[in-house]
């Protein structure tokens, strides 16, 4: 079947990384720009590949180039709302070819090309045809399929700017619904192979970490394909309609998780927030100082307030993780009504990238919009509190109040650790809001839990005794 492709293409190789130092070039990326868009259309040459700009034996080794990936499709029973949930296999399928590997999605996708593939004869055109091979395995219903790959600079951005205007569209038809007026959700499983523990619940106003798939690409995914990766969830009992909790979600999180969570809350960073997989489009973030939340999205270049890039952030609770303070999310989340519901919603963000912040500017209510800083007005946290002060941002009222005493927080150390000093000097004296509990997460089999506390702090300093 894959007789004319100088690799393998198996499962087996899904989850495959490409580290640097195995790299031959990369392909769009955060240094560099790229789409993947899946069209039906009426009328397909079956099996036609094309690759516009350079191929792969044109390029560098370490070189990076821009990248996208047309998938034109053709067959009697496709329906349009079926083409975000055939596009989100992209990252599935591409993962199949040996010494190719393919993160993210939509105009977020990040490719490498490993030095062996590339040695076997691997080209880009390969790829164009495993993947013709792959999506009518896949996908029966598809008749005829054509695969553009482009790498030429002004054809991809002439392509990712189309792609965007696609994605707008099918964006603004999920939002003319509510999870009240559904009665089932879904689930999805698709990036299990590498966050094994990881569940994404889909609702009409929580729409899929990746950003890629609403509740209509779930709904069209799970009738074509029952035994799918998607799949319905019945709503079951209301347990904590602000927090989002349900029975039924909890008990399948359980069961698609191997039983490592029981316990999902759809609309907060808190107790038990969503899984996180590595696909999301943003991570929120708890900031203990001010009682707050910031959000930071993947293509933010810079540090956070708290002195870490997206990067860490991410590695802080990706993989199929829940840990109390963080979460992914979709940017197209931050344009739900019930958008961290639970926890304050917009009132309790108090730090966004300014790109995000503009993107959303229709979506932030009007007397908040001036008062939530971005990277340009606050780089830390004592400039952060100067400008929410300034500005009178809603967190102060959290703030309020007198210093309480400081609980010493129970720590279990189930083995030795070696621990880092961490030299805290140049942070703010500013207390820790109340909080009924948060749990600071920390590596070595060690949990410190803080419950009803304030904190201040010039200078602290964890040492192993």
């Amino acid at each position: 079947m894959f007789e004319d492709i100088p690799v393998d293409v198996s499962p087996m190789y899904e989850g495959e990384r490409i580290r640097s130092a195995n790299m031959f070039v990369e392909l769009a990326g955060p240094k560099s720009w790229g789409a993947e868009l899946v069209q039906v259309e009426e009328t397909v040459e079956d099996g036609k590949v094309e690759v516009i700009g350079p191929e792969l034996q044109d390029m560098g080794e370490g070189d990076i180039h821009p990248l996208g990936i047309k998938i034109e499709i053709q067959g009697e029973a496709l329906e349009k709302e079926l083409e975000g949930v055939i596009e989100r296999r992209t990252h599935e399928l591409c993962n199949y070819i040996k010494g190719f590997m393919h993160l993210n999605q939509r105009d977020q996708i990040w490719c490498r090309v490993s030095k062996e593939a590339l040695e076997a004869g691997f080209k880009l055109e390969d790829l164009a045809k495993a993947l013709l091979i792959l999506f009518k395995e896949e996908y029966p219903i598809i008749e005829s399929i054509a695969i553009t790959i482009m790498t030429d600079e002004d054809e991809v951005q002439r392509f990712v700017e189309k792609a965007r205007l696609q994605y707008e569209q099918r964006d603004a038809r999920a939002r003319e619904l509510s999870d009240e007026d559904v009665d089932v959700f879904y689930g999805c499983v698709m990036c299990q192979s590498f966050a094994p523990t990881h569940v994404c619940v889909v609702t009409p106003d929580r729409t899929a970490l990746c950003g890629a798939i609403n509740w209509f690409d779930c709904r069209a995914a799970a009738k074509m394909d029952p035994d799918g990766p998607i799949f319905e969830i019945e709503k079951g009992e209301v347990l904590d309609e602000v927090k989002g909790e349900y029975s039924t979600v909890n008990e399948v999180v359980s069961q698609r998780s191997q039983g490592t969570f029981d316990t999902v809350y759809l609309h907060s960073v808190f107790g038990h927030p969503h899984t996180s997989c590595g696909c999301f489009e943003a991570v929120a973030f708890y900031i203990p100082e001010l009682d707050g939340i910031g959000i930071v999205d993947r293509d933010f270049r810079g540090e956070t307030p708290l002195g870490i890039p997206f990067s860490a952030m991410a590695g802080q609770c990706s993989g199929g993780k829940q840990v109390e303070g963080f979460t992914g999310l979709s940017l197209e989340y931050m344009r739900s009504p019930k958008f961290l519901q639970a926890d304050g919603g917009y009132e309790r963000i108090i730090w966004l990238p300014k790109e995000i912040k503009e993107s959303l500017s229709e979506y932030i209510p009007g007397d908040l919009k001036d008062k939530i800083p971005t990277e340009e007005e606050s780089a830390n946290i004592k400039d952060m509190r100067a400008f929410l002060e300034e500005k009178g941002h809603p967190i102060l009222d959290r703030l309020e109040g007198t210093p309480g005493e400081v609980e010493e927080a129970p720590v279990q150390e189930e083995e030795s650790v070696e621990y880092a000093e961490m030299d805290m000097e140049a942070m703010p004296v500013a207390p820790v809001a109340y909080a009924p509990e948060f749990t600071m997460p920390a590596s070595g089999g060690v949990k410190i839990i803080f419950k009803n506390a304030k904190i201040y702090a010039e200078k602290v300093i964890i040492k192993k005794n």
